[in-house]
């Protein structure tokens, strides 16, 4: 399997693993969303971005419709953000948020 195809595979792998839970299909309520970030994130690049003992911001952040869990595009966006920090660590940024959206994007 190629290395893409390997990635896209453990997201869906670990959300349903996850989310699954009593019954509910495709939702991470805050206990499940702490075991993720808990187990799932263990480099201390990505752990220093998302806080697992804070789990109620990440919750505030990640939960776009407000109804108190994380749905499958939810958890992307987590992802999503979470590769974005690495890969500015990667490439010598801090991640500080200082330029514009529009400026950011261009370097991109």
């Amino acid at each position: 399997m190629a290395r893409l195809d390997q990635v896209i595979t453990n997201i869906v792998d670990v959300f349903m693993e996850y989310a699954d839970d009593e019954g509910r299909k495709g939702q991470l309520n805050k206990e499940e969303l702490k075991k993720v970030l808990e187990k799932e994130i263990q480099s201390p690049e990505l752990k220093g971005n998302i806080n697992a003992d804070d789990v109620e911001e990440a919750m505030k952040l990640l939960d776009k419709n407000h109804d108190g869990e994380i749905n499958f595009r939810e958890f992307c966006r987590c992802v999503c953000d979470l590769a974005k920090c690495y890969y500015q660590k990667k490439k010598g940024k801090s991640g500080k948020k200082s330029k514009g959206k529009e400026q950011e994007d261009e370097e991109d």
